[in-house]
């Protein structure tokens, strides 16, 4: 589950840019759904840039390694979202946050987690569990 979310890392950086007005300072700290998508799909050129790439990359990595270590396989509790093998990249995954935020601006102003925790949600829902073997009636 995590590895789809690990690979290809290094992809993220040769991605365009499509989010902010180039006049945008570079998001150096961020608190909201709206910061994470600036900082997943910067404007900026160079290393604030690629510092804004790092922090994204390193975000959404975390987040997922995260839900896996607190969503094992067998464990009692149900995960949150159910990234398929193979998995997206992780620049793939930057973008189509990026998307999510701009067709979900509602939540622009929620945590940066709890946005990213949506998408990751809406983007890979997990199968409904198996119904319990119905026991014959006897």
């Amino acid at each position: 589950m995590l590895k789809p979310i690990l690979i290809a890392a290094g992809a993220l950086f040769c991605l365009p840019s499509l989010a902010q007005s180039p006049a945008s300072p570079p998001v150096t700290h961020v608190q909201t759904v709206n910061e994470l998508a600036a900082v997943c799909e910067p404007q900026t050129h160079g290393v604030p840039r690629l510092e804004a790439i790092a922090y994204c990359q390193g975000f959404l990595t975390s987040a997922g390694q995260y839900h896996a270590l607190l969503n094992p396989a067998g464990a009692p509790t149900r995960p949150v979202f159910c990234v398929p093998v193979p998995g997206p990249t992780i620049a793939e995954s930057a973008l189509s946050f990026v998307r999510w935020t701009w067709s979900n601006t509602r939540y622009a102003r929620d945590p940066a987690l709890d946005g990213l925790l949506r998408w990751a949600q809406s983007e890979f829902p997990c199968a409904a569990p198996a119904a319990a073997p119905v026991r014959p009636a006897r």
